[in-house]
């Protein structure tokens, strides 16, 4: 019994995760959600501006001090340790849905496409999203969204869990779902201002994020990582390695 709420916190984070990422999907290709990226302007460009940039800056801020070691130790005397990557999870959905609710879109564009490149353009956000699901499996998803940590499928293991990943996705670029989440954003027929606004914050979060992401993992495996970087790109397959 004293496992019920880290089990229904963990399922309730990554049910949030599915919610969210499909709502993501329809809001930037600007379909069946009540917000979409490029929607109606409801606000004056200012203050759709500040809003956005206030969404975004308090992901970016959510997002990246929660899964620091520092905040992480803080935490644990008040806080199990199978709590922390659920809590994680849920609180990165809880601030998504928010972004999601409140974006103001505010007009302009920026390019628009049609015919053929505007299909191949569709296609490339699919397979973007596609990437970035299929990333999520390249380690290991349960733990990666918290259930494994809470006790899901407890008994069972994996090889991916926890250690360093160099073969699937991993053997083409260091971060596949950073990747796959790039192209999500850029890729669309009609690029609009809000959405352009969302696509660099979004890229700019991407870039912050992955200099503390790589500090941690060079704490983390040390020297097999540093080798591992220096065959493999970050979001790009890299075509030589250095000193090749």
């Amino acid at each position: 019994m004293r496992r019920l709420p880290v089990l229904l916190v963990s399922a309730l984070g990554w049910a949030g995760f599915n919610l969210v990422t499909v709502w993501t999907m329809a809001f930037l290709a600007d379909v069946v959600v009540p917000r979409t990226v490029d929607g109606p302007q409801r606000l004056g460009t200012p203050a759709a501006v500040v809003t956005d940039v206030g969404l975004l800056l308090l992901f970016g801020v959510q997002h990246t001090v929660m899964a620091r070691h520092g905040f992480k130790a803080r935490l644990r005397p008040w806080m199990p340790a199978p709590f922390e990557r659920a809590v994680y999870v849920l609180a990165t959905d809880v601030v998504l849905l928010l972004l999601l609710l409140c974006w103001q879109p505010f007009g302009g564009e920026v390019w628009r496409v049609d015919g053929a490149f505007a299909v191949v353009l569709w296609v490339l956000y699919a397979v973007g999203w596609a990437w970035s699901i299929g990333a999520t499996f390249a380690v290991d998803h349960l733990e990666l969204v918290g259930l494994r940590q809470a006790g899901w499928l407890a008994g069972t293991t994996t090889a991916r869990a926890g250690g360093l990943q160099t073969g699937g996705l991993h053997a083409l670029m260091r971060h596949p779902l950073m990747t796959g989440l790039l192209v999500t954003v850029w890729a669309t027929p009609h690029m609009g201002g809000s959405h352009l606004l969302y696509a660099v914050g979004v890229s700019g979060y991407i870039a912050f994020g992955l200099r503390f992401e790589e500090r941690d993992l060079r704490r983390a495996f040390g020297p097999a990582y540093d080798e591992y970087a220096g065959r493999v790109g970050a979001v790009l397959p890299r075509l030589t390695t250095r000193g090749g």
